[in-house]
């Protein structure tokens, strides 16, 4: 849905009466509802399981209290990857998580999220609301029975934590990762051996030397877990994860039972919870990479033969899953097109100024 079309048709008048200095009475004849969240993450990571109860606390608020939506930490309810399952199944009304950890149902699904070497997160943003990729999100996930809304964004991630150097392709032979998605295939075609974890679950493997090393997601976030005290080397650029993207699930048949000013208050809540998401990231994550490198975090850039292979390896698979994944190539095709020509804009205006400053503070 475009941002404009939304406008028009959610009735942002009907959200605005709800927040009015008279709350209750613009409410008076709507239900009471009450639903639960699954969440993907433990409560730790405060910053994406905080956009979870920034939806709960707005939509209460917009609906003076009516509509209440209680939210379940990864594990409370439902497993950490149960979420789209469990909201599926209508076993819970909603969720939060991210659609990459369901990349064994359908690959298509961690497009959602992010991809190797794909759109950085503004890019990403506008193609959602503005660039058609709403309307073709949720043709897929129609099949699922799930309405899905933009839920949070990480920005750039990071390389994530090893515990001996990468100094070249070799260094990944046998090497136990954990890491989702279409990054894990990657890694594997390069001789690593991915592993499939929960945050919780991640530093643990690490300190037991279970994995060899894991990526999770940015500094603030990785400084929380500790991941600093059980593997020294910090690793950039997070190359399979450039513009990361969390999504809340909703039941179709729990939305269709919402009258529509709740599901505006909703979807109203859905957009702040995602804008303040990347805000806190934005804010915290300068700040706490200094912190994790005066704790002993010692920074390293990928070698460049394992960024090129891994670019090699991600255009071959992406060929391959075209080729054979109808579902895949709706959205894949219409993502690179829109982040070529977005590119060639970057380059001129974000790009260049950003580059330009650089070299200009490095001199001083």
């Amino acid at each position: 849905m475009h941002r404009r079309d939304f406008l028009k048709s959610a009735g942002a008048g009907a959200v605005a009466g709800l927040a009015t200095a008279a709350p209750a009475r613009a409410a008076d004849n709507l239900p009471t509802i009450k639903w639960r969240l699954a969440s993907s993450f433990p409560k730790s990571l405060d910053t994406i399981y905080g956009a979870a109860e920034t939806l709960s606390k707005r939509v209460s608020e917009l609906t003076g209290g009516r509509f209440e939506i209680r939210v379940f930490a990864g594990g409370e309810l439902v497993p950490a990857f149960g979420v789209l399952d469990a909201v599926q199944q209508n076993t819970v009304e909603c969720g939060h998580t991210a659609s990459y950890y369901y990349y064994g149902k359908n690959r298509a699904l961690a497009l959602e999220t992010t991809w190797p070497f794909g759109l950085n997160t503004r890019q990403m943003t506008a193609w959602v609301y503005d660039g058609g990729g709403m309307e073709l999100l949720r043709q897929m996930f129609a099949g699922y029975g799930i309405l899905n809304f933009p839920g949070g964004s990480t920005g750039a991630q990071m390389g994530g934590w090893f515990r001996k150097e990468i100094k070249s392709l070799a260094d990944l032979q046998g090497l136990k990762i954990r890491i989702p998605g279409f990054g894990a295939e990657i890694f594997s075609r390069m001789g690593a051996v991915p592993q499939s974890l929960p945050g919780g679950e991640i530093y643990p493997a690490l300190e037991r030397g279970a994995i060899d090393a894991a990526e999770w997601t940015v500094p603030y976030d990785d400084e929380n877990l500790g991941f600093q005290k059980v593997a020294k080397y910090y690793y950039y650029p997070g190359w399979w994860e450039p513009g990361t993207h969390l999504v809340f699930y909703v039941n179709q048949s729990q939305w269709a039972t919402l009258p529509p000013a709740y599901q505006s208050a909703f979807e109203v809540a859905a957009q702040e919870a995602h804008l303040l998401m990347l805000a806190a990231y934005d804010a915290k994550n300068p700040p706490a990479l200094q912190r994790l490198m005066q704790d002993g975090a010692e920074l390293r850039r990928f070698p460049d033969d394992v960024l090129l292979k891994a670019y090699q390896i991600a255009q071959e698979m992406y060929a391959e899953e075209t080729a054979a994944n109808p579902t895949f190539k709706m959205l894949y095709d219409s993502m690179l097109d829109f982040q070529q020509r977005s590119d060639a804009w970057w380059s001129i205006a974000e790009s260049s100024m950003s580059n330009f400053m650089q070299a200009v503070r490095r001199r001083k």
